[in-house]
């Protein structure tokens, strides 16, 4: 009689209770579909969590970082790195909505970083996840450094700005199709952002596309002007192209604009018998952008440079004017990186974890 009970007990198991378990654990969404749910769910319910009601949903990823001014690794959680990055990067008097783009797309630079998606050649800091040298990684700096620097009344209320800017917008990040972000940004573009493969070598990348950038003028460096005599110019230009020819008399007439770039950008020119990439006139001249007009002022060379950066991704003082003119921190980021979307990295996590 009992095995009789215990063969009935198996099989209700075996028939209802079974398929109830394998049914609920089952999910038909479309990855598209998930992305929605992430971009809708997630991101809205963590907007305005400070640090202290995360509890123990907060990843606590960390980061290693070269500190170059102190030429060692300090290892620091993610979140703390990023403060230290907006602090250095944009300035503390900038709208809130644009220093909560500012964290975001250095969370999100850094983010590919840590997980070693995009690495440069020229790697400095092999055993670092990331440097502080703004010229190779992004600029990066301690409280007590920042507040230093600010030398304000105001530098604590800076701090705790900046501070909420980037709790406000904890583990979010920028994803293209799937795939981490690599959100670079600059100063300001002269007008407008240049295309990603126009700056570098590089292929096209179909998120860093060149888009008008208004309300820059605003910026002290939108628009510089400095001269050079013709001796010195032709003196450079020699050293670093020995085999250039060009009439040093009227050196004006051997000098010609081949090709702009989308954002009228120097793409080429040429000098002479040298054919010079606007990228490298903008490196041997140290000018603040490859957007410069050359002009014949008083027998010296007038060079008039709009723009600072490479002036890819985010213009900075961009981001600014938008944020002024009522634009949330999330236009933003889509109007200066198109077609990206947003997560949180524990969903990122989850997905590179396999659930």
């Amino acid at each position: 009689m009992k095995r009789i009970i215990y063969y009935i007990i198996l099989m209700i198991t075996i028939i209802i209770v079974l398929p109830m378990f394998i049914v609920k654990s089952c999910s038909f969404a479309t990855t598209g579909e998930k992305a929605d749910k992430r971009e809708n769910q997630s991101i809205n319910e963590k907007q305005g969590v400070n640090r202290g009601e995360w509890g123990d949903e907060r990843n606590n990823i960390k980061i290693s970082v070269y500190i170059e001014s102190e030429g060692k690794i300090k290892e620091m959680e993610l979140e703390e790195y990023v403060t230290g990055v907006v602090a250095a990067e944009m300035p503390a008097e900038f709208a809130f909505e644009a220093l909560k783009a500012q964290a975001v797309a250095a969370r999100t630079y850094a983010y590919g970083r840590l997980k070693g998606i995009y690495k440069d050649k020229d790697d400095i800091h092999t055993y670092a996840d990331i440097c502080t040298d703004s010229t190779h990684c992004q600029a990066w700096v301690g409280k007590e450094e920042a507040i230093e620097r600010w030398d304000s009344p105001s530098a604590d209320e800076y701090w705790n700005k900046i501070k909420k800017a980037v709790e406000e917008t904890e583990e979010i990040v920028i994803l293209y199709r799937g795939i981490i972000a690599n959100p670079v940004f600059h100063s300001n573009s002269g007008g407008k952002t240049e295309n990603a493969e126009e700056a570098w070598d590089v292929d096209p990348v179909d998120y860093l596309k060149s888009v008008i950038s208004e309300g820059e003028e605003a910026s002290p460096s939108f628009k510089t002007i400095s001269k050079i005599s013709v001796t010195e110019f032709y003196n450079t230009l020699k050293e670093c192209y020995p085999n250039i020819k060009v009439n040093q008399n009227n050196i004006f007439e051997d000098m010609k604009i081949l090709e702009r770039t989308q954002s009228e950008r120097i793409k080429t020119i040429k000098i002479g018998n040298v054919e010079i990439k606007g990228t490298d006139f903008r490196k041997i001249f140290s000018l603040s952008s490859t957007n410069f007009e050359l002009n014949n002022k008083d027998g010296m060379i007038e060079i008039i440079t709009y723009g600072n950066g490479h002036g890819v991704g985010m213009s900075q003082w961009g981001a600014n004017s938008l944020a002024k003119n009522g634009e949330t921190w999330e236009k933003i980021i889509k109007y200066y990186y198109l077609g990206v979307e947003l997560d949180t990295i524990s969903n990122v996590e989850n997905i590179l974890a396999g659930s």
